[in-house]
């Protein structure tokens, strides 16, 4: 009979002295081969260990245009508004108990019609991303369509061209005439005195600016420039050695300039030879915004499978409402 080989493992106590490699060790100083768990290579564990992304996903900061926050901001119902603006008002005379009273003369209506535009975004992502990622990507996509809106947006209320946009206030008739001298819907500008500079003491020109708004429009007026040109300005100084600008006592609080708060537009342009670098007026009386409507979202999952299309589209609207409440610096001669 033949005996058969016993393939089971030996117990620890028959277990042959030369098997313990550790023993081995212990009893020649041999050297010991040895493997170690770490997370630097997948093959040594690193696919064990759990990945964790972060949920927040953060980006760059993205400058919006403040001018919605001071413009008038109107919600129509019709792409068709209009609005009617008044100018030279009604003039009285004195008379005396039997004296004749003679025709006086009427105020001129103007017809104000902003123009505007559709921004539109329609951004896509599969449907396997959305299923898949960790964060709600829907809620962020439409966050950054917000983000981009609020900066095309803002750009259109400074520098708008009025074709299929609104138009910026930069970008409307200017004219050195006085108020009453100009045509309707036409800014003034002062000019520094040099290209691309001033012309002698800063603060002279700054302080002009100011007092060419008339007093019921101060009421609510604000400086506007880029912080480009606020680095500049935040320099000038009086004849005895006072700062013009003042920074704001609290963190939610405007710094002033000449005592009105400074808004900083970075679509504002820097300060060069023919730019309009500064703007002073009020804006809730100067300038118009006519939105229609909200933000709306179409999501369309059928389109173009197996990609789910994010159609956003907000209509706006421009323009300035009352020439005599905007006036602008200019970097010019003359």
């Amino acid at each position: 009979m033949t005996d058969t080989v016993d393939a089971r493992p030996l117990l620890e106590g028959a277990r042959p002295e030369g098997d313990d490699a550790f023993a081995r060790y212990v009893r020649t100083g041999a050297t010991l081969e040895t493997k170690a768990f770490t997370g630097t290579t997948g093959e040594q564990g690193g696919v064990v260990i759990p990945t964790q992304l972060d949920g927040t996903i953060d980006a760059q900061l993205v400058s919006r245009s403040p001018i919605r926050a001071i413009a008038n901001v109107v919600q129509v119902g019709s792409a068709g508004y209009r609005k009617l603006i008044t100018s030279g008002g009604t003039p009285a005379g004195w008379a005396g108990e039997t004296d004749p009273r003679p025709v006086t003369a009427t105020p001129t209506f103007h017809e104000l019609v902003p123009p505007g535009g559709e921004l539109y975004a329609n951004p896509s992502a599969s449907q396997a991303m959305l299923d898949d990622a960790l964060f709600d990507s829907e809620a962020w996509l439409a966050g950054e369509i917000a983000t981009e809106f609020a900066k095309a947006e803002g750009a259109a209320f400074v520098t708008g061209s009025g074709v299929g946009r609104p138009r910026g206030f930069l970008t409307s008739p200017a004219s050195a005439a006085a108020d009453g001298a100009r045509a309707f819907g036409t800014l003034q500008y002062l000019a520094t005195g040099a290209a691309g500079g001033f012309a002698g003491d800063p603060a002279d020109r700054l302080i002009d600016l100011v007092q060419a708004l008339r007093a019921p429009y101060r009421q609510g007026a604000c400086f506007v420039m880029n912080a480009a040109t606020a680095a500049q300005v935040r320099k000038v100084k009086t004849r005895d050695g006072q700062f013009l600008w003042q920074p704001g006592l609290a963190a939610a609080q405007p710094a002033t300039l000449l005592g009105y708060p400074v808004v900083e537009a970075e679509d504002m342009p820097d300060v060069a030879a023919g730019s309009a670098a500064i703007a002073f007026g009020n804006f809730r009386l100067g300038y118009l915004i006519a939105d229609r409507g909200d933000t709306a979202v179409l999501r369309d999952p059928y389109s173009n499978k197996p990609f789910v299309t994010f159609y956003a589209t907000r209509r706006v609207a421009g323009c300035v409402s009352d020439s005599d409440a905007i006036k602008l610096l200019k970097f010019v001669e003359k």
